[in-house]
């Protein structure tokens, strides 16, 4: 088992090195610095390793700081009036149901597993167990500060905070033994990856439960949360002996693994990606243009991509109003939370440009660019003419602005309808400023995601990402946008300021493509 575990971490530790060598040698300013032999070099191999070792500790944490300050903590703010003990645990208990099914461990198809198994032939029974109860092992020690700090300042005993984290580790080794059960079973595996309807639809309606109920003034009481907890600890006990007892992981892994057979092989790996995405571009020959030069071009390329670009924000669009009407019939039914969710509207407008980065579409519509226009035309010359470049990209950036604009209107009009529901504002410009702050958002998103594709074009021919700058700046937005959910600010400072930064932004980008995307704008190799 020890010697297991060590060429394990050894070979997830080496493809982690590696990746962030070349990340280091995609940066611009690192490329010309760093040797040809870069992955020679002592120093540089050692500076990666440490930093594998802080990730793994890291994330180790981190995910669950977020996960608690968010989606426990962070919502559960907003249900005030019930006991903070209650909404605490009635929200971590129904989330650790949802998050057992989409995160097993043991049945999530990784890079290390494909490696460990496939190529290198392994004992399957024994990596898979190794890995997972190290996993398990690390939830639970990432758990532990966490529902500390935060059960016990929401008045949960201290000795229940210390148990929760052995409860959501006995919930998730059960799901795990039942999976397995249903396997010898059936004769079929479980993927978390690819989850069916029907547990994506009973994931749906335990959100519901989770989120909706307390909003309609109920929740699972105390003790009853504390009971339902305390009965996993004797079920992952009955999980554990299954998964100990059960012979055929080698089956159960290449069934997992399928899927990443072509892992290796990065042409076999783009054919597919190509061959998915075909499927969704129309081939109707009567689709036509009566625009001529750039315009006709676009034109034919959103007819055709329409289903790729126009059917995710269709969906995103639905799920808003949804909503909102969910939030108004809330308000409608217990007039009570008008005063609390009137303040929340206006001076939580920050918080929206976490949800407007996370629902922007920007990456979907670049990546369908390269893949199905520009992965040819950027083997011309006079496609990266500066006067053409600039041209081209104005045009696209209406597409997308368009685009990621229905979503945006949709909560722009559906808060501004809240915040008059609960008794609106004395100064009315309040609800102007709300929707075009919300557009302008929605309208900055699009301008980054188009700036940064054209500067950094991170793709190479097999259309693979290969820039590591590109990375370092998508990380760096989504921190940033993190960090403004922490942030409260009057709609009316807030907004100006959003839609000044958005006018300033937009200017920028332009003359930033126009100097330096004929030369940035290319096939990586």
């Amino acid at each position: 088992m020890n010697k297991t575990l060590k060429i394990s971490f050894s070979l997830k530790n080496t493809y982690r090195v590696n990746g962030i060598l070349f990340s280091l040698k995609q940066i611009p300013l690192l490329k010309q610095l760093l040797p040809v032999t870069l992955y020679q070099v002592t120093g540089l191999k050692i500076f990666a390793n440490v930093l594998s070792v802080l990730w793994e500790i890291i994330s180790a944490f981190l995910g669950k700081f977020l996960y608690f300050c968010t989606m426990v903590c962070g919502v559960g703010i907003l249900y005030r009036g019930m006991p903070e003990s209650q909404i605490f645990l009635h929200l971590l208990l129904f989330l650790t149901v949802i998050g057992s099914f989409m995160n097993t461990h043991l049945f999530n198809p990784t890079k290390d597993k494909y490696y460990a198994i496939i190529l290198m032939r392994m004992d399957a029974r024994e990596y898979t167990l190794v890995n997972y109860f190290y996993s398990i092992c690390k939830a639970v020690i990432g758990f532990i500060p966490f529902t500390i700090l935060f059960g016990t300042d929401r008045k949960v005993p201290l000795w229940f905070c210390l148990l929760l984290p052995f409860c959501i580790a006995g919930m998730k080794l059960f799901v795990a033994a039942v999976s397995l059960w249903d396997y010898e079973k059936r004769g079929t595996g479980y993927n978390e990856n690819k989850l069916s309807k029907y547990v994506w639809g009973c994931i749906a309606l335990l959100l519901g439960v989770t989120y909706g109920l307390p909003a309609l003034g109920f929740a699972m009481p105390t003790v009853v949360s504390m009971i339902a907890f305390g009965s996993c600890i004797p079920l992952g006990i009955v999980g554990i002996r299954k998964i100990y007892t059960f012979c055929d992981y080698r089956a159960v892994n290449q069934e997992l693994l399928s899927g990443l057979t072509n892992q290796m092989d990065s042409t076999a790996k783009t054919q597919i990606v190509k061959q998915t995405t075909e499927k969704k571009i129309s081939t109707d020959t009567s689709i036509i243009s009566n625009r001529k030069g750039f315009e006709y071009l676009n034109e034919l390329f959103i007819k055709r991509h329409k289903k790729i670009l126009w059917n995710s924000t269709k969906k995103i669009s639905y799920i808003c109003i949804f909503l909102v009407i969910g939030i108004l019939t809330i308000i409608f039914l217990k007039p009570e939370i008008k005063p609390d969710i009137n303040k929340m509207v206006m001076t939580w407008l920050p918080y929206f440009v976490f949800i407007m980065y996370a629902i922007n579409r920007g990456t979907n519509f670049t990546q369908a660019l390269f893949m199905n226009c520009d992965h040819s035309l950027l083997t011309y010359s006079f496609y990266k003419r500066p006067a053409f470049v600039l041209r081209l990209f104005q045009i696209r950036l209406r597409e997308i602005m368009k685009i990621n604009a229905v979503p945006a209107l949709v909560i722009g009009v559906g808060l501004a309808l809240i915040l008059f529901a609960t008794g609106g504002t004395n100064n009315p410009l309040n609800y102007i400023i709300l929707i075009v702050s919300i557009l302008c958002m929605s309208m900055f998103f699009s301008i980054h995601y188009l700036t940064i594709y054209y500067l950094l074009q991170p793709y190479n021919a097999g259309t693979e990402l290969r820039s590591g700058t590109y990375r370092i700046v998508m990380s760096a937005t989504y921190l940033i946008c993190f960090g403004m959910m922490q942030l409260r600010m009057p709609i009316l400072i807030f907004g100006i300021m959003t839609i000044i930064f958005c006018v300033l932004y937009s200017i920028i980008a332009s003359i930033l493509v126009y100097h330096f995307a004929p030369k940035t704008f290319r096939i990586r190799t």
